[in-house]
């Protein structure tokens, strides 16, 4: 699972007033000393023994001993999760007035639209990941360590970040539009059977064609403290669609290929424009060659890695592509 990072946690409980909360799910609230003191709602309460301090941004329940802060109140409040309790505090969404044991509709609007087709409901997802990208510290720091954290590269490719929360903002499998959005979206392979996000935990990676449309979705695991075996590449189920950075076609007839769309990005961010990635040593697709032919590629500067494998895929691609009267180089790192 995609971790929420500490100072954010931190942030909420320093920044959110309990007594706001408190109030706002319609608890009235009395002075006595420095605390305030209101009827528990979540048992039979008739002695006032609900008691807020704000000073230190507390409550505690002394009839049926539950406490905590802002976070603890919206879980037991709204029968939520400790994640879904922080995304309805990140976006300031009001609580509902009555208690809930356990929520099965989402506290927060859905990203997605139910009647969108297939293209708009993939492109709905990439947006909503892109935006969480934007607000992630650790998505953001991952970016930066590996050199592609230039803004531009991030809004022009809207690289996005999958940590968890677009199925919190959906209904319940147990509700008939619920099953039916995520149904769907477990056919375009972005949820998996289990209702799990197929990307969570990872940097999200679109591929776009000439007219917009998402072709492709590659995923690369950043989170710690994976159990081992887990794959850190994934993408869209299905074979690969698309060619990543088509724009680098139409603009120069000399293309630098990648081995990673990882690896692209960062000769991108370089200042190197005429780039595109294949997907891995073997992931030179159909559409790569169709778009070398379609926009008269002339010459393909092959930067696989240096290693055994991609001297041996840059090796036999060469062959392939001398064939359709490409001329190829190989870059040597």
């Amino acid at each position: 699972m995609a971790r929420i990072p500490q100072p954010e946690i931190e942030r909420l409980k320093g920044e959110i007033a309990v007594e706001r909360l408190v109030e706002a799910s319609g608890i009235a609230l009395k002075r006595a000393g420095k605390d305030l003191l209101g009827r528990c709602p979540f048992h039979e309460d008739a002695q006032a023994s609900l008691v807020v301090t704000p000073a230190k941004n507390l409550w505690h329940c002394f009839g049926c001993q539950s406490g905590g802060g802002p976070i603890d109140w919206v879980m037991k409040h709204q029968g939520v999760s400790f994640r879904h309790a922080v995304e309805i505090l990140r976006a300031g969404q009001p609580l509902a007035a009555k208690v809930v044991k356990q929520s099965s509709v989402p506290k927060l609007p859905a990203p997605v639209a139910p009647d969108a087709d297939d293209r708009a409901l993939l492109a709905q997802v990439v947006g909503y990941y892109h935006e969480t990208l934007k607000a992630s510290p650790e998505a953001l720091a991952y970016l930066e360590r590996r050199g592609i954290g230039s803004q531009e590269a991030i809004d022009r490719f809207r690289l996005g970040f999958a940590n968890r929360t677009l199925g919190l903002r959906l209904p319940d499998k147990n509700r008939k539009d619920g099953e039916a959005i995520r149904t769907r979206l477990q056919r375009l392979g972005v949820l998996r059977e289990s209702g799990h996000e197929h990307f969570n935990g990872s940097l999200v990676i679109p591929v776009i064609d000439e007219t917009g449309s998402v072709t492709e979705l590659y995923g690369r695991k950043i989170t710690p403290n994976l159990r081992p075996g887990t794959p850190l590449h994934l993408y869209l189920p299905g074979p690969h669609q698309g060619v990543w950075n088509i724009e680098a076609f139409a603009a120069s007839k000399e293309v630098i290929l990648c081995e990673a769309l990882i690896d692209a990005l960062t000769f991108w961010c370089a200042g190197y424009r005429n780039v595109t990635a294949a997907y891995g040593v073997a992931g030179f697709t159909d559409d790569h060659l169709a778009a070398f032919r379609r926009y008269g590629t002339e010459r393909v500067l092959i930067a696989y890695d240096r290693d055994d494998a991609g001297d041996r895929a840059a090796d036999k691609l060469a062959v392939r592509l001398a064939a359709e009267g490409i001329e190829c180089w190989r870059i040597p790192f």
